[in-house]
């Protein structure tokens, strides 16, 4: 077993890659990843390879997801479920200031910094979806900038191993093939999957992204990947991105929207839209937060926290004398357009990476792709989703 370096690629059979798993926790991390809770596919904490959805797949749809079994063993055979890596890094609630009152004084008082630090071990992410790793990406520009970092993303940030696995089957509400996010990973990643079921073997093409991902590999029985298994890897990665359930024309996306601020599309999907902020709250990029103070009935306790938001919340826009975007029209409009419009003059990329999540996730089964394309074409009525292309 030769020793890998950054950038080759191997092959690892499905018998070792528990052995893989234990390797990444053997080396100081604790890892999650994809399992089946309740009925529904999340990212939790993984105690071996038997937690990974061995077996089972998934059908989306605008406002539909179920699970269904596969007729193979796959250890990923679905895309993506509602929860995304974010809930780890920018976590949904995090308290950023406590006090109490003491016999003669007011007492405030933060974790200290060793103390946090030594709270939160290294994290070791298993089965990101290539969307996902743009949507970090998108997050480390926004919470590690360098002038106004966030402390709590930087700790919670700092030294993860990231185990990517390329898309094999897209569902019915992904378009990442539309964004460039996707199905393979490209950056981002210490070791890169594809895995593999044919003729009656079960492997993984492992793509090493690291030093690091070579250190971990390197404890793992493996071989070099010949170009029939290379070939296998990207013809599957090929079929994906030509069977992707939406598509979206991304051409000029951000001067369309800016240019049609006033389109009657934006009245007809208000008159669906509940604004109940189930996109914002599923997508992986969003990253509004809210900060309330919070004191005991009997005033001897206060504390502050910071907890996700949604800009379909009426008071997401609020100043002295209302709120800006009182309609549920502006609002969609407001996060439609900052999406894929405004997010690019702010942070140089597009703040949507094509997972479908907003879609499948969304109660009325409301289609930003299909918003984008019927502004596109001029055409304020609605219509079945544009197909994909292939």
């Amino acid at each position: 077993m030769a020793k890998t370096t950054a950038m080759e690629s191997i092959v690892l059979e499905r018998r070792d890659f528990s052995l893989l798993l234990q390797g990444i926790a053997q080396a100081g991390y604790r890892i999650f990843g994809p399992k089946i809770d309740s009925g529904a596919l999340i990212y939790g904490e993984l105690s071996s390879a038997a937690d990974l959805p061995l077996g089972w797949g998934d059908l989306q749809e605008g406002g539909s997801f179920r699970l269904q079994r596969r007729d193979d063993e796959a250890l990923f055979g679905y895309a993506v479920g509602q929860q995304s890596w974010k809930q780890f890094l920018l976590v949904p609630k995090v308290r950023l200031w406590q006090a109490e009152t003491g016999e003669d004084r007011f007492h405030a008082f933060q974790m200290l910094e060793e103390a946090r630090q030594a709270s939160i071990p290294p994290f070791a992410f298993v089965g990101v979806r290539p969307c996902d790793l743009h949507a970090i990406a998108i997050q480390d520009k926004i919470c590690m900038a360098e002038n106004y970092p966030d402390s709590e993303y930087l700790l919670r940030r700092k030294d993860n191993f990231v185990v990517a696995v390329n898309c094999a089957q897209p569902c019915g509400t992904c378009f990442c093939a539309s964004m460039g996010t996707g199905p393979k990973a490209s950056s981002g990643y210490d070791l890169a999957l594809t895995e593999i079921l044919e003729k009656g073997r079960h492997y993984f093409l492992v793509e090493v992204g690291t030093e690091r991902g070579s250190k971990i590999v390197d404890q793992v029985k493996h071989e070099w990947a010949a170009d029939a298994e290379k070939e296998a890897a990207e013809r599957i990665l090929k079929e994906a991105a030509g069977h992707m359930g939406r598509t979206m024309d991304t051409t000029d996306i951000k001067e369309l929207l800016y240019g049609n601020l006033e389109h009657p599309r934006w009245d007809e999907v208000a008159l669906r839209c509940l604004s109940c902020g189930n996109c914002t709250l599923v997508c992986p990029t969003c990253f509004c937060v809210e900060v309330e103070d919070f004191t005991s009935l009997d005033g001897k306790r206060a504390e502050r926290i910071r907890s996700w938001y949604s800009c379909f919340t009426m008071d997401h826009s609020y100043i002295h004398g209302g709120s800006v975007r009182a309609t549920t029209k502006s609002r969609y409009r407001q996060w439609m357009t900052h999406k894929l419009a405004t997010w690019i003059d702010q942070f140089g990329m597009s703040g949507c990476v094509g997972c479908g999540r907003c879609i499948t996730w969304c109660p009325v089964g409301i289609d930003i792709t299909e918003e984008a394309n019927a502004i596109r074409r001029g055409q304020p009525g609605g219509g079945a989703p544009i197909p994909a292309k292939g």
